[in-house]
């Protein structure tokens, strides 16, 4: 089996990294490693989930979703069906879990930080 650009079985993709690819979240950035491309956002808001309150501690937060046209058939916003799928989910559960456990949650205070995927 012939690899695309004829890398070597243990050679990565390029990677570029665009910072600040979107105008108006507190942070942005798009990723590209061959023709996968992650657009991720951050947006911090003044408050942290109910379970949080007067703990002095930060909350991570991530929601993730597939664009229906980054497939070969377009696939039908989960949104629009009004329920997500286990996959996207347990997406969403793996990006914030892995935040979280990187970030310290008591120096962001009572804040949340949205990242969307």
């Amino acid at each position: 089996m012939s690899r695309p650009l004829d890398r070597l079985n243990d050679q990565m993709r390029p990677v570029r990294i665009i910072p600040g690819f979107l105008k108006h979240p507190d942070g942005s950035v798009l990723i590209e490693t061959g023709d996968t491309r992650v657009l991720c956002s951050a947006m911090v808001e003044e408050r942290v989930p109910p379970f949080l309150k007067g703990s002095n501690s930060g909350w991570v937060t991530a929601e993730y979703s597939l664009l229906p046209a980054s497939t070969e058939t377009r696939s039908s916003r989960e949104a629009a069906r009004g329920k997500i799928s286990g996959r996207t989910s347990e997406i969403q559960r793996l990006i914030g879990r892995s935040l979280r456990a990187v970030v310290d949650m008591e120096k962001l205070g009572e804040r949340t930080i949205w990242i969307d995927c």
